[in-house]
């Protein structure tokens, strides 16, 4: 441990020369869906930007991706063997205060805000992961989950490297730390040749910001399966003018989009699919890109359209609540119903419910409301603390829906925990017909790539079609969208990436992996 290091049974605050430990509690492998964030400051340093203070509120824009673990990684961008930290377990209110932002110093930096779907939800599993190297200290954040990870952690371990987590956060930055053997690096780390030497044997999944003394690395795995875009720091008082107009006092990188204007950044545009993106206090530039097999289409997990991503972010061109609305249309054709009133289980499922409304021409009305200091059911690791979030998570508002026949939009239905009390809810509150549809098609295949999704048998449309799931659950009817009609929504609007061949991850709806199951890859 560090000389200058505190440390509680919940956070870390370091100046790093850092090593974790590990409180005896068994750790297992980890799926994960995160955001990341990186920022760094353009022109003179010192910087009058509070960098610190431009990750954290970066960070709570993407408190739904993770509320399990967070942390801030800065650098002053003058000594390769420090960087200023602070991480630990809890949302980013709990853990980010006056005293902790202090000494977060910094000219540059990076964020992550995590959790965990195994029992692994520790400090030790915190990032960023901060690893020292022959060249200096190396900060990295990721999200998403690597395929391939037991062979690339066997031949990390073949190298007499030893590991701290079974994290495959921690085995990429260990995989960074060696240099390919055919770079010569006699006048210093080639970081591009590094990254593209791991992009070559991982191919799935990750999005990843990288920082080093001076300089932050953003990087895109070749397929896009997990979000990442960049963004431009702008003078305060530059308005809403085109972002080429406007000169840079800053960079961003992030997961999503949503929380750039909040921090006075402009979207700019995504990573694209294998993209490794340069940013120093000089600019930001594309130094590689590492291509995908010529047969291969991207595949960006549709799933972010559905439930993970903010309404208010854009991908592929498009923002995220449009694309939603267009599901609930779809669904509307798909599966419409004589009704009096549409409404959502909020609050993913309220942009579709709009557009099956719209779509139908039948009211939208609010019958749910929604206890927003409740963390979302999906995402919480426990099963038992899923069912018992239900309960408290919603009321019901009896004067919308007394004596109506009701159409209830949700985004998803995974496990099937929560829409079952939420009807029993509703036909309490008077309601004398309750339809589900569901702005999405039948989860049914385990994700290998970042989402909580482990086994078939957790799912339950591998157990109920759509009738018996009805019954199940206690509602009138019951409809899925269907795939092709997910696609069709998500498509509507979207714009080309450079690769000319766009595609999206379906995996977890039809069972076809973009890179094929993890005992089937070569690479």
């Amino acid at each position: 441990m560090a000389d200058s290091c505190t440390k509680s049974s919940n956070t870390t605050t370091t100046t790093c020369r850092m090593n974790e430990e590990n409180d005896g509690k068994e750790v297992t492998g980890l799926t994960h869906e995160c955001g990341v964030f990186g920022a760094i400051a353009c022109g003179d340093w010192p910087t009058q930007i509070d960098i610190a203070h431009v990750i954290c509120l970066g960070l709570v824009a993407l408190q739904h991706r993770g509320q399990e673990s967070a942390g801030i990684v800065t650098s002053e961008g003058k000594c390769s063997k420090q960087f200023n930290m602070h991480k630990g377990m809890g949302m980013i209110s709990q853990l980010f205060n006056d005293d902790s932002m202090k000494k977060l110093k910094g000219n540059l930096g990076i964020g992550h805000t995590r959790y965990s779907t195994t029992g692994a939800s520790e400090v030790v599993n915190c990032q960023p992961f901060v690893v020292h190297t022959a060249h200096g200290a190396m900060a990295l954040a990721h999200n998403g989950e690597l395929v391939n990870s037991e062979s690339l952690r066997r031949e990390v371990l073949g190298r007499g490297v030893g590991l701290s987590t079974h994290s495959d956060s921690e085995l990429i930055t260990q995989s960074l730390c060696r240099c390919p053997g055919d770079v010569s690096e006699q006048d210093g780390p080639d970081w591009p040749a590094r990254i593209r030497h791991f992009m070559q044997l991982a191919h799935l999944s990750y999005s990843l910001v990288i920082m080093v003394k001076d300089k932050i690395y953003a990087v895109r795995d070749v397929y896009g399966n997990r979000p990442l875009c960049l963004g431009k720091i702008v003078p305060v008082n530059s308005g809403n003018v085109n972002v080429d107009d406007v000169s840079a006092e800053g960079w961003v990188v992030s997961s999503e989009s949503c929380g750039f204007l909040s921090i006075g950044a402009r979207y700019v545009r995504e990573v694209e699919p294998g993209e490794i993106i340069e940013m120093t206090r000089d600019g930001c530039r594309t130094v590689d890109i590492v291509e995908r097999p010529e047969y291969k289409k991207m595949a960006f997990c549709i799933f972010e359209y559905v439930y993970f991503a903010r309404g208010d972010s854009i991908f592929e061109g498009q923002m995220v609540y449009s694309v939603r609305m267009q599901c609930g249309r779809q669904l509307a054709r798909e599966a419409p119903i004589q009704a009096d009133i549409i409404s959502s289980v909020p609050e993913s499922g309220t942009a579709a419910a709009h557009g099956y409304a719209k779509e139908c021409g039948i009211e939208f009305a609010e019958v749910l409301c929604k206890n927003r200091y409740v963390g979302r059911t999906f995402i919480q690791p426990s099963a038992r603390l899923r069912q018992l979030g239900v309960a408290k998570k919603f009321g019901a508002l009896s004067e919308n829906v007394a004596g109506k026949r009701l159409v209830l939009i949700d985004d998803s239905i995974v496990r099937g925990n929560t829409i079952g009390p939420i009807i029993k809810l509703l036909r309490d509150a008077g309601a004398i017909e309750v339809h589900v549809r569901v702005a999405s098609p039948p989860l049914q295949h385990p994700c290998y790539m970042g989402i909580n999704i482990p086994t078939h048998e957790e799912l339950i449309a591998n157990t109920l079609n759509a009738e018996q799931l009805a019954r199940h659950v206690g509602a009138d009817s019951l409809a899925y969208l269907s795939v092709e009609g997910l696609k069709k929504a998500v498509n509507l609007n979207r714009k080309e990436m450079r690769s000319g061949k766009s595609g999206h991850c379906t995996a977890c709806l039809t069972g076809e992996y973009p890179g094929g199951l993890p005992d089937q890859l070569s690479w």
